[in-house]
């Protein structure tokens, strides 16, 4: 039995969606409000469960872990269904430096908790907020869509079906329209999303189809 501690927004929860969805795993999700002012991760009970108490955490029988991209090479190792990764080693190295470039650059720079250090510490007001979360995810997108030109024509990045790289991007390309960031340079970019968003492992596991979303 598989259970998902996840917060319906966390880009880091939808990543692990996206692949208990392309595995067609059978799992329950359990929702932990991060929001400030709720912060249900911060709870003790959580804290037991997840001593850095963060989104996402897995439970696999009984068992607990947490960190999204670690959970992901759970679930391609130890789930049936469709690679995650390519058969190739040095093609499984570049879909995972793609994947890294956003879940270790990007993404730590523009999660909640800097984003309210900013505001707390240095006075910085939303437009202020807004460009620093800009700034971050267009410097890791130009050097993405330049890796990503390397697959130009085909719907994936590194394969015949979505894996590692798409299960990342995706997420990253969600908060980069809800912070409104210019996407226009990046049409690779794009143009993999769009192939993604078509299938429904991906619809299933966007925000908004959870059942714990919140109205905008």
């Amino acid at each position: 039995m598989i259970r998902l501690y996840d917060y319906w927004r966390s880009s880091a929860a939808y990543r692990v969606r996206i692949a208990l969805n392309l595995k067609g795993a059978d799992y329950s999700l359990v929702p932990i409000n991060i929001l400030s002012g709720v912060d249900e991760q911060l709870t003790d009970e959580y804290r037991r469960l997840n001593p850095q108490m963060r989104v996402p955490s897995i439970e696999v029988d009984g068992r607990m872990a947490g960190q999204s991209m670690a959970i992901l090479e759970w679930i391609e190792e130890s789930l049936p269904g469709p690679a995650l990764l390519p058969a190739d080693p040095w093609a499984r190295l570049q879909a995972r430096a793609f994947a890294d470039i956003i879940a270790c650059d990007i993404h730590p720079l523009n999660n909640l908790s800097p984003l309210a250090y900013l505001r707390q510490e240095f006075g910085a007001d939303d437009a202020a907020v807004s460009r620093w979360y800009a700034e971050w995810i267009v410097r890791g997108f130009r050097a993405l869509e330049e890796m990503a030109q390397a697959s130009a024509g085909r719907d994936f990045l590194f394969g015949d079906t979505p894996g590692i790289a798409e299960i990342a991007l995706i997420p990253q390309m969600a908060n980069a329209r809800r912070f409104k960031v210019d996407l226009a340079p990046f049409l690779r970019l794009v143009a993999v999303d769009a192939a993604c968003q078509a299938l429904e492992p991906f619809k299933r596991a966007a925000p908004e189809n959870q059942p714990s979303a919140k109205p905008a």
